[in-house]
């Protein structure tokens, strides 16, 4: 089963290889990784999709939650947030297909961003599903190549249920309103040696 898994961590060296090591050591492969930094450049969000039951991704959630320089790790829920996935698509097209090819991105709303005598280049965005039937019904006229970015997932806002994910605080994301400040688990251990 596709699991989505989505981490807020440190923006440090070496962060990256020891999410990607853990995977590796628990026998898990990694279908799409995503890495790119939050509004705080302190920080980044990796978004990975992996395929494991309910079991496997609990054990990677609580394993996840241990390494240093990381935040948050939050599985996917569809009733919580949003997922979507882009891809840019090289279809060729012969002249008198072009007309046929252009209403069928039409339905799956895929903008035409590059346009050649004898292919368009596609970015068609939305569930995973959504672009397996777009390169589907492309396929006939020829896929030339292709770039998926993998899922990415953003909570839809503010829940209650705070079951879903595994969180420590990490002093730029601290409610200063209260005046506590504490600090990431990386500083404490720097603290004790």
């Amino acid at each position: 089963m596709r699991k989505v898994i989505s981490l807020l961590v440190e923006n440090k060296a070496g962060v990256l290889s020891r999410v990607v090591g853990l995977f590796s050591q628990r026998g898990f492969n990694i279908a799409s990784l995503n890495v790119a930094p939050t509004l705080d450049p302190s920080t980044s969000r990796i978004t990975l999709t992996t395929m494991t039951d309910e079991r496997g991704i609990e054990q990677v959630v609580k394993q996840l939650s241990k390494l240093i320089h990381v935040i948050k790790v939050t599985p996917y829920s569809p009733a919580v947030h949003v997922v979507r996935e882009m891809a840019l698509v090289r279809v060729q097209v012969s002249e008198e297909k072009k007309a046929e090819v252009l209403a069928l991105a039409e339905v799956f709303r895929a903008r035409v961003i590059d346009v050649r005598p004898k292919s368009y280049i596609f970015e068609i965005t939305g569930q995973a599903e959504k672009i397996d039937a777009f390169l589907e019904n492309v396929q006939v006229y020829g896929i030339g190549d292709l770039h998926r970015t993998g899922e990415l997932t953003l909570g839809r806002g503010k829940t209650k249920d705070r079951r879903s994910s595994s969180a420590r605080q990490h002093p730029s994301l601290v409610d200063n309103s209260s005046g506590k400040n504490t600090p990431s688990k990386s500083k404490v251990k720097a603290k004790r040696r």
